[in-house]
């Protein structure tokens, strides 16, 4: 018998976009990682909620804004609608570190936030938590989700860090979901 499908949340960029050291500060620069769209929508398809859980620190840099930010997330969840998938939120927190604010990861803010508007809480329902840094991972296992670790972006420098709790790694998105679809049909 299949298990309950967990929420999904997502990390953005290293995730479901390249990333860059530089910033991603366009709509023209967000660029998604080959498989990642497609498996966005067909987790969705089959079932799963997907939310975008992202630390957008470019806006508190000035980097870029938030209507740029919206754009962009505008152009990824058209991505993931003309494959017949859907988003159901996105996330953001667009403060710097050095803001002391509750979202940035790896404070669970945002997932908190998730939690609320779902009216659940991820320690009592499964949740999954995608990420290619050690504060994705944190702040998922804050909160009771099973963390996931993607190997493009940061990953492959995140999977050497000391992690004192279980996760999972995949190679990529694509990876993840092919698994999950199995795990759970």
């Amino acid at each position: 018998m299949a298990q309950s499908k967990p929420i999904i949340l997502l990390d953005r960029d290293g995730v479901i976009n390249q990333d860059s050291d530089a910033y991603v500060k366009s709509v023209e620069e967000w660029q998604p990682i080959p498989g990642s769209i497609k498996s966005i929508a067909a987790l969705s398809k089959a079932g799963f909620q997907i939310f975008v859980v992202t630390n957008q620190s470019g806006i508190a840099r000035g980097y870029y804004d938030e209507d740029t930010l919206n754009a962009m997330h505008d152009k990824m969840t058209a991505l993931v609608e003309a494959e017949g998938g859907r988003i159901s939120g996105i996330e953001y927190c667009p403060h710097g570190p050095a803001d002391n604010c509750t979202c940035r990861k790896p404070k669970s803010g945002m997932i908190e936030a998730i939690e609320e508007k779902l009216g659940m809480s991820f320690k009592e329902s499964p949740a999954i938590m995608v990420g290619d840094s050690l504060r994705d991972l944190e702040a998922g296992n804050a909160r009771g989700c099973s963390p996931v670790l993607v190997l493009t972006g940061k990953g492959r420098q995140t999977q050497y860090k000391t992690i004192d709790f279980p996760f999972d790694i995949y190679t990529d998105l694509a990876a993840f979901t092919i698994s999950t679809l199995h795990k759970y049909s």
